[in-house]
């Protein structure tokens, strides 16, 4: 019976070619879009589960709102992880992690790189991370001062080979440590990748004892047993315990005094696995992903899906009236509906079987694709995975009978009486069921067409935002610390350039990220309580004209003078904390050492717009991390070369790296993550549209066949081409309509929600729905307009003969 079943299946798609085409096509290309939209997501649900111990493994994060200021940080003090081992017995062991913020000078022959993928560790490290070592000791390898470990890329690197234990790198041009170790690459789907890791023990910072500074990533393993909610209660007695007698006496208010005013003070623990997803902490050691757009990407596959699973529905009940006799025949023979739904869904399963192994070959081409896209290096190996055979037959019978089922139950369910009789087709006009399926595709599309231009809009907003600063036409010197005391040299000497108009030299930009805690009060006594955590930049005198800022009150720092050293500039964000209407005599203390408050700079956005502005305090010291020019000559590469051979001249840097960037692309940078989003949004909705077309085109070329004896008596009666296109189209475009009415509200209610994750977005404007509608019913007309001038182009003596 089931081979007999097959062979008809067989007959059929080979003898309706042009539906079948169809139906295969809609099918693969939904399935292939489905297939590497899990691929993205089973990615980005991997991160750090590679470790064996991963379900135990915590970092600690801090969560602070004291006095009116908010501060979400990866930072803990040195002390905690220690004494949440020594005094929780849930905890089995903890390690320091202190990324290098610039990295490190790693020098070979006459070459020296700068290496950005550095860390300090506790050489308890490889006691909770599984990190596989090629060569060396993981008991002992971060336990000697000058030792360092290195990944199997660093060694190849540097040595050529990973048998390199014992031999030594000289780093930043002054230390030598000697590797004790070689480790396997941390994986792809980890959230830090670090490829030399040096030894905690013996630095300054392991013997920083101070509980009010936070530097360090704290990870705990926890035993078996202890969940994230007594984790969470431990550090809340730890905190409690050891720093509220630190934090009254610099902050002037207890922890209980704090959370009575409406603040709060502490740290909680997040798990290894959701660091990746759902930090939503802007300083991360890499870029991490969103959950949000792992659900929404999943509905998408799902919708995408369920768009050709509609195609391959409407086709088939469309085409029910072609096998009505069939069906009525067969049932006068003596066949059983139950036996006529088994060779409609023996049909569907066929179909969804060639389409899967079309929708294998799409999936291995836009592989890459997808990584260009995403920043993925997600491998075609990943098709040949175990779950490959069941996870294929599953799809196949889900989609197969999810697609054939409501075909097949409507076919098997004709009165054989009235098929033969030719009763049927009357009764077939309305498609109640196949209309609201189109609306249903059509509405999804839709969708994902709004979001595209929603989440692009708000890209091109932040791309225009006027920032409070001018990113144009700055370059950004980096590693500039190596230059010591030759630096405002080359500064000087890089300022005599034609095309230079100013230079600054810093510690932070507005596009970095990274921001430093300075604790000032309006009081010398810090029991007054108005202790406050402000950023605290350290800039020189040409810092704000240099990056375009205006002074919103009183003046900026002066180049050359003493008495600015005891200065500082504050944002408008932080005169509104401290409660300053005005500066005029307004001293904030740091401790007991004052400094006067010469000038206010207007608000400037400093990171991304996914956070509001913070309060920032700018202070007069001379710090040699990076240096900024703005320059106005259109020979910009020229001009680099010039300042990179000044570069290498300074101080003898010859055979160092030079390195530099363009505030605008840094200012890019941090927007990555949404134009990913936005490249693979695009893709989405192209696919549901070519799906829902291809389907509609399909209908469309069927309602043809259907009223081909129609259109060749109104031809006959004088019916123009342009009239026979509009009778074949209105009802088509009456279904898109309703879908833009469907999807639009919806689409509204998505976005909106995800615009909450920026401080600063768009209003969704009408014409974005203006612009999708317009787009829809064009394609609409398109599509059914090609088939309906082809048919109403049809000779009439060939329809009537």
């Amino acid at each position: 019976m089931f081979r007999n079943y097959l062979k008809i299946a067989a007959r059929n798609l080979w003898r309706n070619k042009g539906f079948s085409a169809i139906n295969i096509i809609g099918l693969a290309i939904g399935l292939a879009v489905c297939l590497l939209i899990t691929l993205y997501v089973t990615d980005e649900l991997s991160y750090d589960r590679f470790n064996e111990k991963a379900g135990r493994i915590y970092r600690v994060n801090a969560d602070f709102l004291v006095n009116g200021s908010a501060f979400q940080e990866r930072y803990t003090p040195g002390q905690l992880g220690a004494v949440l081992q020594q005094e929780f017995p849930g905890i089995e062991n903890y390690v320091r992690i202190l990324a290098a913020r610039q990295g490190i000078l790693v020098k070979k022959g006459e070459q020296t790189f700068r290496e950005k993928n550095i860390m300090l560790a506790d050489s308890t490290l490889f006691n909770i991370f599984t990190v596989p070592m090629i060569a060396g000791d993981p008991r002992t390898a971060l336990t000697q001062p000058d030792g360092m470990v290195i990944s199997e890329s660093a060694a190849v690197k540097y040595f050529g080979s990973t048998d390199v234990v014992g031999k030594t790198l000289l780093t930043d041009n002054t230390i030598t440590y000697r590797i004790t170790g070689v480790i396997r690459n941390f994986p792809a789907a980890s959230h830090i990748h670090p490829d030399f890791i040096k030894a905690m023990v013996g630095t300054e910072e392991s013997r920083n004892d101070n509980w009010m500074s936070d530097i360090f990533d704290t990870y705990l393993l926890a035993k078996p047993g202890p969940g994230e909610q007594e984790i969470n209660r431990y550090l809340r007695e730890a905190t409690l315990r050891y720093m509220d007698k630190p934090l009254k006496a610099m902050t002037g208010s207890s922890i209980a005094e704090i959370e009575k005013s409406g603040g709060h003070f502490g740290y909680y623990a997040m798990p290894l696995t959701k660091i990746h997803l759902y930090s939503t902490l802007t300083n991360e050691i890499e870029p991490s992903g969103n959950i949000q757009y792992v659900y929404i990407f999943l509905v998408a596959a799902v919708l995408i899906l369920l768009i050709a699973c509609v195609n391959f529905m409407n086709l088939s009940t469309a085409r029910s009236a072609g096998r009505s006799r069939e069906v009525g025949v067969r049932k006068v023979l003596g066949s059983h509906r139950g036996n006529l739904v088994a060779q409609f869904l023996v049909e569907s399963v066929v179909t969804s079987s060639i389409a899967l192994v079309l929708a294998g070959g799409i999936a291995v081409l836009l592989l890459p694709f997808l990584n260009q896209m995403a920043g993925k290096e997600i491998s075609t190996a990943v098709l040949l995975n175990r779950w490959l055979v069941p996870g294929a037959v599953g799809v196949v019978l889900v989609v197969g009978f999810l697609a054939g089922s409501y075909p097949a139950f409507y076919l098997s369910s004709f009165e054989p009486v009235k098929v033969l009789k030719g009763k049927l087709a009357a009764g077939m006009k309305a498609g109640g069921m196949r209309n609201a399926l189109v609306v249903f595709q059509f509405s999804t599309a839709i969708i994902l067409m709004i979001g595209t231009l929603v989440i692009y809009s708000q890209l091109d907003y932040i791309r225009n935002r006027k920032l409070g600063y001018n990113r144009e036409q700055v370059l950004v010197l980096h590693d500039v610390s190596a230059l010591g005391t030759h630096a405002k040299t080359l500064r000087q000497e890089v300022l005599q350039l034609p095309g230079v108009a100013s230079g600054t030299m810093t510690r932070e930009l507005p596009t970095t990220g990274m921001m430093y805690t300075g604790i000032y009060s309006k009081d010398a006594a810090s029991s007054a309580g108005q202790v406050t955590g402000i950023f605290e930049w350290l800039v020189d005198a040409d810092y704000i004209p240099t990056l375009g800022m205006r002074m919103a009150a009183g003046r900026n720092f002066m180049p050359n003078s003493p008495s600015d050293s005891s200065a500082v500039v504050i944002n408008e964000t932080a005169a509104k904390l401290l409660g300053f209407t005005d500066i005029n005599d307004k001293v904030l203390y740091s401790g007991h050492q004052p400094f006067r408050i010469i000038g206010v700079v207007k608000d400037f956005n400093a990171g991304s717009l996914r956070k509001k502005i913070p309060p920032i305090v700018m202070r007069l010291v001379e710090v040699r991390e990076n240096m900024a020019f703005r320059i106005s000559t259109a020979n910009v590469p020229a001009l680099i070369a010039q300042i990179e051979q000044k570069y290498h001249a300074a101080g003898d840097m010859k055979g160092q790296p030079f390195h530099y960037s363009f505030l605008d692309d840094n200012f890019n940078q941090l927007y990555k993550s949404e134009e990913r989003t936005g490249r693979i949004f695009v893709s989405f909705a192209f696919f549901a549209i070519f799906i829902s077309c291809l389907g509609l085109f399909g209908l469309v070329t069927y309602a043809a066949e259907q009223r081909t004896r129609e259109i060749g008596i109104r031809k006959v009666l004088g019916a123009s081409i342009t009239g026979i296109v509009t009778l074949l189209s209105k009802d088509f475009l009456k279904l898109v309509v309703v879908a833009i009415l469907v999807a639009s509200p919806l689409a509204w209610l998505i976005m909106e929600r995800w615009l909450q994750n920026f401080a600063y977005r768009i209003s969704i404007g009408g014409w974005v729905f203006v612009v999708t509608a317009l787009v829809a019913i064009l394609l609409t007309l398109a599509t059914v307009s090609f088939r309906a001038v082809k048919a109403a182009l049809v000779n009439p003596v060939k329809s009537l003969s």
